[in-house]
């Protein structure tokens, strides 16, 4: 069983920037391949963003495409979502999700994941 814990939400002024982080604990998160996805309140869950085993391919939603980055590290046992250039309508529980991949897919279903993060709140102010 994988467990996985966010952390770096927060609340950050309309402009600003946020850094969200995953780790799972129990075991190395090495062959999976790792996604992030937000719900704001009445909304269905949404992809942000998605990164393959090796960090060799990304991908990422439309409306957050130029602002956020998504990159792990491997020997840290940790993946990352740079946000930048934050919008009110970011405001939101941000979830990260695991699911075994060797390969170089990237997935960006919610039912295509495993495991998923108890998930960090971030939201920005206008």
């Amino acid at each position: 069983q994988v467990q996985l814990v966010e952390s770096g939400g927060g609340l950050v002024q309309a402009g600003g920037s946020l850094r969200l982080s995953c780790a799972p604990s129990g075991r190395t998160f090495r062959l999976y391949s790792m996604g992030w996805f937000r719900q704001a309140p009445g909304k269905e869950r949404e992809f942000v963003s998605a990164i393959s085993w090796s960090g060799g391919t990304t991908g990422y939603g439309d409306s957050v495409k130029g602002r956020f980055t998504i990159s792990r590290d491997n020997a840290k046992n940790t993946v990352y979502l740079q946000m930048n250039r934050l919008k009110p309508e970011d405001t939101a529980v941000y979830y990260c999700a695991a699911v075994p991949s060797s390969g170089s897919m990237y997935y960006t279903s919610v039912s295509e994941y495993t495991y998923w993060g108890q998930g960090t709140q971030v939201t920005v102010s206008s």
